[in-house]
């Protein structure tokens, strides 16, 4: 009986929601100049936006291949292994949870937890916590070259905000888990270490491949990662940043809507401006316009990145902002989408409630660190 009820209200439910989209966008704009829209604005994000993430994101892989091939990843793990205990309560081992990530996406860090020499470095309640910690980087090279390849647009250098932004992601991911840390020491209160073998004891794939060899097989199959994550950020940047885009801007004309891309109906600006003071108390915002770039990374960083553009375009990206938003979109990276397949995956499904809303203040927090470390930085 309940299967039937719910097979009745899910079309309606639906139903419902297509209706209100309508009436929401179409009253104020039009049906025909609202699809217009819609249209228009999914290809220019195709055509200006997302070729050209992918482009950095072919380059950036091929940049991970590299240090990963040639052991930087492996020496960087040696070096942040020290501080892994006392910053995250993490054994060194979850350092390399952080460089996988950095140079990819989230998801990065379910391969390590197939290995079971890399699980057995860890006591059960700290498992859980690598999805957090994860999270936090996810993208993050992406993200960083992005930021800074918009100087040239921008006209001015944004290399310390970004660099900024990153210190700040760090300090978002140790308060995100360590929140989460305090939930996972109650669920896995009487378990201990599963063992004591390191992840760097296995012994590595030997190779009669020469330098060259493995330099070209390192930046092809990393570029072809890049190309894989170019390809799997599209329906996120199109449907997600169209639907920002027609929440945050107004019509193109003063004489109306005309169904050119990136009109809308102007939402965002009207509930950033009610809470504006808050923006700009914590964050350092100069436009409430900006407030659509954490709101587009709660589901996915890639499509809030199509947003910078045309923040910059308009005039309202300052270097605080870049800084701010640099640091909330590495902590933050569309861990709403995430979060729930990888707690599954960690076999901890039942905390993922806490772990979201522990990664929620860190993404916080971490925007506030970005704002004050700027803030600090520029009385200089």
């Amino acid at each position: 009986m309940k299967h039937t009820s719910k097979k009745i209200l899910e079309p309606i439910l639906l139903l419902l929601l297509f209706s209100f989209f309508l009436l929401l966008f179409g009253s104020r704009m039009g049906l025909g100049n609202m699809f217009k829209t819609i249209m228009y604005t999914a290809h220019d994000l195709l055509l200006n936006t997302v070729f050209f993430i992918m482009a950095v994101a072919v380059l950036t892989g091929a940049l991970g291949g590299l240090l990963s091939e040639f052991g930087v990843v492996r020496l960087l793990n040696k070096l942040l292994s020290p501080l892994m205990k006392p910053l995250y309560d993490l054994p060194g081992a979850a350092a390399i949870g952080i460089i996988t990530t950095y140079l990819s996406d989230n998801p990065a860090i379910l391969t390590l937890i197939k290995d079971r020499h890399f699980v057995r470095c860890f006591k059960q309640y700290q498992l859980p916590l690598m999805c957090n910690l994860g999270t936090s980087f996810g993208m993050g090279l992406m993200l960083t070259t992005f930021m800074i390849a918009q100087s040239a647009i921008a006209g001015y250098n944004l290399l310390v905000p970004v660099l900024i932004g990153n210190v700040a992601a760090v300090a978002g991911s140790i308060i995100s888990v360590r929140i989460m840390s305090h939930y996972t020491r109650k669920a896995f209160r009487n378990t201990s270490a599963f063992g004591e073998i390191s992840i760097l004891s296995n012994k590595e794939t030997q190779t009669d491949k020469s330098y060259f060899e493995r330099f070209m097989d390192a930046i092809l199959e990393g570029g072809k990662s890049g190309v894989e994550l170019g390809l799997s950020i599209i329906p996120g940047v199109l449907i997600i940043s169209t639907f920002i885009m027609m929440l945050t801007y107004g019509p193109a004309s003063p004489k109306g809507y005309s169904g050119a891309p990136y009109e809308g109906i102007a939402v965002l600006p009207w509930l950033g401006e009610k809470l504006f003071w808050i923006l700009k108390l914590l964050f350092g915002f100069n436009s409430p316009e900006l407030i659509a770039f954490p709101l587009t990374s709660l589901g996915s960083t890639g499509a809030a990145l199509a947003l910078v553009p045309k923040f910059i375009a308009d005039g309202i990206l300052m270097p605080n902002d870049v800084a701010v938003l640099t640091a909330i979109g590495m902590c933050w990276s569309g861990y709403l989408s995430t979060h729930v397949a990888m707690m599954d995956s960690l076999g901890s499904r039942n905390l993922v409630g806490k772990a979201i809303f522990s990664h929620t203040i860190g993404g916080m927090g971490a925007g506030i660190i970005a704002h004050l470390l700027y803030t600090l930085v520029s009385f200089r």
